[in-house]
């Protein structure tokens, strides 16, 4: 049993999750499927030691957040690369636009099937837009021309500059990496929900330690902030890598923080499990650049979780 204590870190998880399944306002939401909903939420995770948030009441698929953090890095926007790797968690929007435009009933397997076999249907159809990896690290730029016009300028490259501004002013307070690209977002698939990090060095030298924070302003508890704990953690535990520092404390913030209400199952279920374990994080080699990191890199520790619990994405 947690210790109230020393509570586990993972308890205050449950008990957020708790907090709004009880007493959290019923709303109508964007995907019809209904909420219960709570205005603001924080969470704290040390990161000291290899420490990660890492769920243990129910299996996260934690190498799936990992490519999916990776292929943000890449700035690429269309789902095949990560078809090709068996990760799914991008498949149902671009297969909801396709049925939709094409007026063709195809199942979301035979759609992904058609990704990952045709090149050109991928193309065409795979791409969910101007949506996280493109605002990190390609975000718009325009110039404006003698004849009067606007044409595209050089994308900016948000994490590069995060990581040289690390380097050069720790103390800045304009580590920032953001997605939230107000003239683009009806281009997106979904807009983006964990839309800033913003990274704090505390201490110096050899005792500096760097701190995330993600605002995040909407927020699905049961299904994506396990991925968005592990995956902002992860982000912070490259960064710190990259710049020669300790990881120090990920500091994770919702806006609109909700529950789904066919998601009861699941959050009946988990309540009633124990957090148990410390799962850590190994970082098996320092690539030359942010940018350079595989999926072989990482390694996890000590992770026995309790089993998945399966339960449907709204879209």
């Amino acid at each position: 049993m947690s210790s109230r204590a020393n509570p586990h870190p993972e308890q205050q998880y449950l008990d957020l999750m708790a907090r709004i399944w009880e007493h959290g306002s019923q709303r109508v939401d964007r995907t019809g499927v209904g909420t219960r909903s709570i205005a603001g939420a924080m969470l704290r995770f040390d990161l000291a030691d290899g420490a990660m948030p890492l769920l243990t009441t129910k299996r996260v698929y934690w190498k799936t957040a990992t490519r999916e953090m990776l292929w943000f890095l890449t700035g690429e926007t269309n789902i095949r690369p990560l078809v090709l790797q068996g990760v799914k968690i991008w498949n149902e929007w671009p297969h909801a636009r396709y049925v939709k435009e094409s007026g063709e009933n195809i199942s979301l397997e035979d759609f992904v099937t058609r990704i990952a076999e045709d090149e050109a249907f991928a193309e065409r159809w795979g791409d969910l837009g101007p949506v996280y990896g493109k605002q990190w690290v390609d975000w718009p730029t325009y110039r404006f021309r003698k004849d009067g016009l606007y044409e595209k300028g050089e994308g900016i490259n948000q994490v590069a500059q995060v990581v040289d501004s690390l380097r050069s002013s720790p103390g800045s307070r304009r580590h920032i990496i953001e997605g939230w690209n107000v003239a683009e977002l009806d281009r997106m698939a979904l807009p983006p929900c964990h839309k800033t990090y913003q990274f704090h060095v505390e201490g110096e030298g050899s005792e500096a330690r760097l701190n995330c924070l993600l605002y995040q302003r909407s927020c699905d508890v049961a299904l994506g902030l396990p991925f968005n704990l592990w995956s902002a953690a992860l982000l912070t535990r490259m960064m710190a890598q990259q710049t020669g520092m300790e990881p120090g404390e990920l500091v994770w913030m919702g806006g609109d923080v909700h529950l789904y209400l066919n998601h009861e199952h699941l959050i009946t279920e988990q309540l009633g499990r124990e957090p148990s374990g410390h799962p850590t994080l190994e970082i098996k080699r320092k690539p030359e650049t942010i940018f350079d990191y595989e999926i072989d890199d990482f390694l996890v520790h000590d992770y026995a979780p309790l089993p998945p619990i399966k339960a449907p994405v709204a879209v």
